[in-house]
C-alpha cells in the first residue's frame, strides 16, 4: 500500500530552510509558488523552469503549486477582472507545459489565513500560532476603526475588546496589527491599514451569495481551460471557516464544497482538504469530507486546531494544535484519504496518489527564538510529517476497510 506523496511547502529562495536537506526529514516533493509575482499577473514560462532549476539541483521536482493567487479585482469583478482571468489562463497553460498539473488557490477576501499571535506560548514550551476573537475586535474596532464593525460584535465583546485595547502598549497595538495583515508570509507584508480599508470598500455590498456566484464565475471560464490542459485545481477552505470584518466566506464547510464542485462539475475543479482550517467549526467530520469529495480531492493540508471556549461559539478562539491532538479526527481523516487512493489505484487513475503536506506546525526546540516563519517551523512541522507518516504505515493494505 503506497502512502500519500509526502510533500514540504517551500517559500522560495529566500526559505530559512535549505531545500537539500529536506531530504533527512524524508519530504517526497515540494509545495511552492512564484510569490513574488502579483496577482493578476502572468506566471512565465522562464520564470517557472528558473524555480523548477533550483529544485531539481536540490533533488526535487515542483509537485503542487500553493498558490496561484485570485486577484480581488477577480472576486470582486472588478475592471480588471477579464484582463486578470487572461493572466491566469495564461499561467496554467506554460505551468501545463512544465508538467506541473495540481494548482491550490483561495477565495477569501483580501486576507490569507487570519491569526491574532503567531507565537503563543504552550505549556510544554513551544509556541503555536493562536485565534482569539476579542484581539481580532481589538484589531477592527479600534485600530482599523471599520466604520460597520459595531454591528458584528455583541455588547460584551466591544466591551472586552475596548478594555483589552486600552490595556495594550503602542508597541503591543502594532504588534496585533502585523499579525492579522501578515496573512500568507509574503504576501501582505507593507499592506498599511489604508489598504486594507480601501480593499474593505471594494467588497461593500457583495453578500455571501454573490461572492460564491463570482467563485463559480471564475470557475466556469478557468476550468474548463484546466481540463483541457491536464490539470487539476483545488480550492482551499476559508481559514477560519466564519466571516471576518464583515467580508463573506463561501468555502467553509463540506456543503459549500457541494455547491461549487457540482456548480462546475469537471474533475478539474477540485477541493484542497485543510484538516485545520475546515476543523475549526463544531461539526467538521474529516471522513465524512472525504467520502462525500473523495474523487476531488486533489490536494491535503493535514493539521490540527484546537477550539477553545471563548465568547462566541459560532466564532471560536482556537490555537493549532499537534497534528495528532486536536479536534479533527485526523487518524480517521488519513485512513480515509488512503482508502481513496486505493479506490482511485483500482479505478486506474494516473493521478491516483493525492499529494499532503504537514501543515503549520508548533515552534519546537531549535525553531524558538523568533526567526522561524510563523506556522512553519522545521522542527515542528518534521514532527507532524513523522506522525503522518506513522499513520500511513499502520493502515497499510487495511487501509481500504473504512
Amino acid at each position: 500500500m503506497v502512502a500519500m506523496k509526502q510533500c514540504w511547502r517551500w517559500f522560495g529562495p529566500g526559505d530559512q530552510i535549505p531545500l537539500d536537506e529536506l531530504h533527512q526529514v524524508g519530504v517526497e516533493g515540494i509545495v511552492t509558488a512564484l510569490h513574488e509575482r502579483p496577482p493578476g499577473t502572468v506566471w512565465s514560462a522562464a520564470q517557472i523552469s528558473e524555480r523548477q532549476r533550483i529544485l531539481r539541483a536540490a533533488g526535487y521536482e515542483w509537485d503542487v503549486v500553493e498558490s496561484l493567487p485570485i486577484s480581488e479585482a477577480i472576486k470582486t469583478q472588478g475592471p480588471e477582472m477579464q484582463a486578470h482571468i487572461t493572466a491566469y489562463k495564461t499561467s496554467l497553460e506554460a505551468l501545463a507545459a512544465a508538467n506541473i498539473t495540481t494548482i491550490c488557490y483561495n477565495f477569501m477576501p483580501i486576507l490569507d489565513w487570519t491569526r491574532t499571535d503567531l507565537r503563543a506560548k504552550q505549556p510544554h514550551g513551544g509556541a503555536a500560532m493562536r485565534f482569539d476573537l476579542i484581539d481580532f475586535a481589538v484589531f477592527d474596532l479600534h485600530i482599523l476603526q471599520r466604520e460597520e464593525g459595531v454591528e458584528s460584535y455583541s455588547e460584551a465583546q466591544r466591551a472586552a475588546a475596548a478594555e483589552r485595547f486600552n490595556a495594550l502598549s503602542d508597541d503591543g497595538k502594532k504588534q496585533l496589527q502585523r499579525n492579522i495583515i501578515a496573512g500568507l508570509p509574503g504576501a501582505n507584508d507593507s499592506w498599511s491599514l489604508g489598504d486594507v480599508r480601501a480593499l474593505l470598500h471594494s467588497y461593500k455590498g457583495i453578500t455571501r451569495a454573490q461572492l460564491r456566484s463570482h467563485l463559480i464565475d471564475f470557475l466556469s471560464e478557468v476550468a474548463p481551460c484546466a481540463e483541457a490542459l491536464g490539470l487539476r485545481l483545488c480550492c482551499h477552505p476559508d481559514d477560519p471557516p466564519f466571516s471576518l470584518l464583515g467580508l463573506p466566506r463561501v468555502m467553509s464547510s463540506c456543503a459549500d464544497y457541494s455547491l461549487v464542485l457540482n456548480a462546475v462539475d469537471l474533475p478539474a475543479n477540485g477541493a484542497t482538504l485543510c484538516t485545520g482550517s475546515l476543523g475549526v467549526a463544531e461539526d467538521f467530520d474529516g471522513p465524512a469530507f472525504v467520502k462525500t469529495h473523495g474523487p476531488r480531492i486533489h490536494f491535503a493540508h493535514l493539521r490540527n486546531t484546537k477550539r477553545i471556549a471563548g465568547s462566541d461559539a459560532a466564532r471560536p478562539d482556537f490555537f493549532e494544535a499537534p497534528h495528532l491532538e486536536g479536534d479533527t479526527d485526523m487518524v480517521g481523516t488519513v485512513r480515509a484519504l488512503m482508502a481513496e487512493q486505493t479506490r482511485r489505484r483500482a479505478e486506474g487513475r494516473a493521478d491516483w496518489q493525492i499529494p499532503m503536506r504537514p501543515d503549520h506546525g508548533q515552534e519546537l526546540l531549535s525553531d524558538l527564538g523568533g526567526h522561524s516563519t510563523p506556522g512553519y517551523p522545521l522542527i515542528g512541522r518534521m514532527r507532524g510529517l513523522a506522525e503522518l507518516r506513522g499513520l500511513m504505515a499502520s493502515f497499510g493494505a487495511h487501509a481500504s476497510e473504512v
